[in-house]
């Protein structure tokens, strides 16, 4: 790896010197675990009715052991389509470590408050010596990528709705939708080509990372990540160009991963309606994925309503079993994935300390 400017002053110290993350007491996260719980229980109650959990059990036990060969291949297609961006944004990361450091900060994100994703994205980046700085930046440029794909997500829904013709037609609030997330998507779309072209946009990521790992380790200074963003947009302007569109289209194939994931799982259960259907009820539903846990709740709630208008009334409750199969593949798989990445990930790291320069090649 070519070198670049160091972005902290903090001096070198032992190899085991990691960051202390601030945690939330055990009765805090499970208080949170249950608020969210108990809300996505009123969202499905409000959006969907009163569910026949009898027969949702019914259904799960109706899912053959084979169904879920294809469920974690697509889930492992997910993973990796999700990881290209970092891979692309950090020069020397390559796609093995991209998956396990998404992987891993996941798991973090999840389960750890504020900034702990950040910790474990960097004490990964340190141990297979990739300038935090970088990895960082990359991080950064990754998430933006990502939002402007889930706000585009609507209008390709409703293309694909226009394209196959979709039975129930594209109603006049999901053309709302997809013009207005269509907006939002290509203002984040120009700030990343302006990126692309200012030195004030690079200092702003790299800044304002630097901010955010202080918070954990007050020798990290902000203005030299500053210096080290900037001095990379200069050194791989045209690499970032090419990866911007390869990391676009790798996150919409992402999406439509996830989509097949929830169609594979309807089928599971005994829901047949056609998939293009499924697809763009998903699509224009994506923004939802904002809130916590992906939309947990909300998400789920529009899906089954919008499945359910194809599929009919009777068949809600194993609509409600396929969109919960999704959810355990998709969510619990995930943090399953994560969690084993961790355990390698510490046995096998030889740790650096948080900012410093990676050890030379």
């Amino acid at each position: 790896m070519s070198a670049v400017s160091t972005p902290d002053t903090a001096p070198a110290s032992a190899p085991d010197d990691v960051p202390e993350r601030r945690r939330w007491p055990l009765w805090a996260r499970l208080a949170l675990w249950l608020g969210l719980g108990v809300f996505a229980w009123f969202a499905l109650r409000a959006l969907i009715g009163a569910i026949d959990w009898r027969e949702v059990g019914q259904s799960f036990g109706r899912v053959p052991g084979w169904a879920f060969v294809p469920l974690l291949a697509l889930l492992g297609a997910r993973q990796v389509l999700n990881a290209i961006p970092l891979a692309l944004y950090v020069p020397g990361l390559g796609l093995r470590h991209s998956v396990q450091n998404d992987l891993g900060a996941n798991v973090a994100g999840t389960f750890a408050p504020p900034p702990g994703d950040v910790v474990v994205r960097v004490a990964m980046f340190r141990s297979w010596e990739i300038e935090p700085a970088i990895g960082l930046a990359g991080s950064a440029l990754n998430t933006v990528t990502f939002y402007a794909v889930r706000f585009v997500a609507p209008v390709l829904g409703v293309l694909l709705g226009l394209a196959v013709a979709v039975e129930h037609g594209i109603e006049r609030r999901q053309w709302f939708v997809a013009l207005a997330c269509g907006l939002v998507s290509v203002v984040m779309l120009v700030a990343l080509a302006l990126l692309l072209r200012s030195d004030e946009l690079a200092a702003w990521i790299g800044r304002s990372s630097g901010r955010a790992l202080r918070r954990v380790r007050a020798q990290i200074d902000p203005e030299r990540w500053a210096d080290a963003v900037v001095d990379l947009r200069r050194r791989s302007a045209d690499s970032l160009r090419a990866g911007l569109v390869r990391a676009l289209v790798a996150l919409v194939l992402m999406v439509l991963t996830d989509a097949a994931i929830l169609v594979v799982a309807l089928r599971a259960v005994g829901v047949h309606v056609p998939a293009a259907e499924v697809v763009v009820a998903f699509l224009v539903a994506y923004p939802l994925t904002l809130m916590p846990l992906f939309g947990f709740g909300p998400l789920d709630a529009v899906l089954v309503g919008a499945v359910t208008a194809v599929a009919g009334a009777d068949a809600e409750p194993a609509v409600v079993a396929g969109v919960l199969v999704w959810r355990g593949v998709t969510i619990a798989g995930t943090l399953a994935l994560g969690a084993v990445v961790l355990a390698v990930w510490r046995a096998r790291a030889r740790v650096t300390p948080t900012g410093a320069p990676p050890a030379s090649r």
